[in-house]
This record gives C-alpha cells, structure tokens and sequence, in this order.
C-alpha cells in the first residue's frame, strides 16, 4: 500500500533532498490515503512538492490545475530535471500545437506521464474531458485554489466550473493548495470543491530566513540608502519608491555615488541586465517570482 511507503527514501530517491520541511510528509500521507486535502502554506514553503512526490508513487497520472502558463512551464522543467524520463510531466495549453498535444497524449497512455498540468480553460474543453475520461487519473490538485473564490483577491471564474468537470472525468482524491486564503475565502474553496470534509493542514507564515526591521525616516534619506548599500557590499537588493520620478532620481543618485543601481518601472518596456538576472536565477533555484530575488541574497525594501 502506498500509504506505508518510506517517505523520506522515496524523497531522497526522486528529488534528493533528506528530510521534509513542516508539514510535508503529513500532507502527503494524507493524499496517499485517498483523502481529500486542503493546505494553506505559505510562498516558499514547498506546496509543489506536496503533490510532486505522491505523484511519482501512485498510480496513474495526477491532473494539476494551474493558473498561469509560465508557471506550468517552470515546474514541468523542473521535474523534468529530476527525473531521466522527459514525459514525467507534461502540460497542456494554448501554446502547444497539435502535434505537440498529440506527444503528451502519447506519454500519458504509455504510463510515462506522473504529471499533467492544466489550466482551467483547458480542462472544460470537451476533447480533453472525453481523453481524461479513459485515463487513470492518481488525483487532482487545485493549485492557486484562492482563484475559485469570489471573496478572493484573484478570483476567476473559470475555477467554479473544476469540481463539476471532475465528476464528469471521474473522481479521485483531491488536494487544493494556497498561499492565501482567509477563512471566507478557505470555507468557499472547500465549498466549490465539494471537499468540505478534508483535513486542513496551516503551515506557519513566520519565515526565519527573512528579516524586518522598521527605521526612522531621517531628513537624508538618500544617504541613509547609500550607506546601507555600501555597508552590505556583493548583495542586492529592491529599494520600492512611491513614484515613477523618485525611482529615477534615486538610480542616478546611486550611480553618481559608484553603486549600480538601475531603475525598474511600468514603463520601462524591457527588463534591465539585473533583472532578467534576477529573474534568470529565480527560476533555476524554482523559486516563484514574487519571492523577489533568492532567499539567500538581501532583499532590501525602503519607501
């Protein structure tokens, strides 16, 4: 049985690492009991490992719901890093062309593919219902599940229509997964999903590897900055601005004082080097963009 498997070996084996973070190995247990999930952790804290791993041990292939396009992409390639087989993940979107669909379609019927990431719009589409139809399907995860309520602050309304599709394709264990959620906002999910009896599993917020600190604002604001900056040497970091102006006049005041500070703005069309850098480096450690920049870097925020 799957729910007496050595999690922490099956952990080292598929991803490397040797123990689990919080929750985790919890979470997991759970799923792999068949029973319904629902988990409210914050960014960072390893919500995808949280369906990645049982996702390799049950049978069949688990359906991920997903949001954004970009956001498949990166975990698609991320456990395709992981593992020698390049059809253990797959997703299907607007993107993809028919051959390429008809490839993961290919994968999945063979057994190859643990993971199919989908967006909502794709999985109502009446073609993909009648395939998932005759697919043994492991679970479904609802990832980003604050987009199903309508108290939420992202709310879509393509979400509403996932558990109806579900039924229609064939039930399986559910997990829905959050980094914010309310309890409005968590009773509706749990609602929508029809899983108002899953075991809910909140992770704690407090982050160790980030610092805060509040400072007075002093009448030298601009040489506050540089002397933090100078006294932080080989680390970046954001420095947020109430205006499009101030952004510029603070840039060009670190660069007439020897630091590389560039300006990044709504208007600015296309990203400067350290961006992209940023953003490069973000998605090689599989950290989601909105962490800024990574953990270990200093993440400098200043209005």
């Amino acid at each position: 049985m799957t729910e007496n498997i050595n999690l922490t070996d099956a952990l080292k084996k598929y991803f490397g690492f040797d123990t689990f973070k919080g929750n985790q190995e919890a979470i997991i247990r759970n799923l792999l009991a068949g029973n319904d999930t629902f988990v409210l952790m914050p960014t960072g804290g390893g919500k995808s490992l949280c369906y990645q791993l049982p996702s390799l041990i049950m049978d069949g292939t688990a359906i991920v719901i997903s949001p954004l396009i970009a956001l498949m992409k990166n975990q698609v390639d991320a456990m395709r890093n992981f593992s020698e087989e390049d059809g253990v993940a797959h997703f299907i979107n607007s993107s993809l062309n028919k051959s390429a669909i008809d490839q993961v379609k290919s994968d999945i019927l063979s057994g190859k593919t643990k993971l199919l990431y989908v967006a909502p719009e794709s999985l109502t589409k009446e073609e993909n219902v009648d395939f998932l139809k005759g697919v043994k399907i492991s679970f479904y995860a609802v990832d980003e599940a604050h987009c199903i309520s309508e108290w939420g602050h992202d709310f879509r309304p393509e979400y509403r229509r996932i558990r109806p599709i579900i039924n229609e394709i064939g039930k399986a264990p559910v997990i829905a997964l959050t980094a914010t959620a309310t309890p409005k906002v968590r009773m509706d999910i749990q609602k929508n999903l029809g899983m108002q009896d899953a075991q809910e599993f909140k992770s704690s917020f407090n982050r160790p590897n980030l610092y805060y600190e509040v400072r007075s604002k002093t009448n030298n604001i601009d040489r506050d900055i540089i002397k933090f900056i100078k006294n932080n040497p080989e680390k970046s970091g954001i420095i947020y601005c109430l205006s499009r102006k101030k952004v510029e006049e603070l840039a060009e005041i670190l660069q007439a004082n020897g630091i590389n500070g560039v300006n990044f703005h709504e208007s600015v069309r296309k990203a400067s080097t350290f961006i992209k850098k940023c953003i490069l480096k973000a998605i090689e450690m599989d950290i989601p963009l909105t962490d800024g920049v990574p953990f270990e870097e200093l993440l400098t925020t200043l209005k």
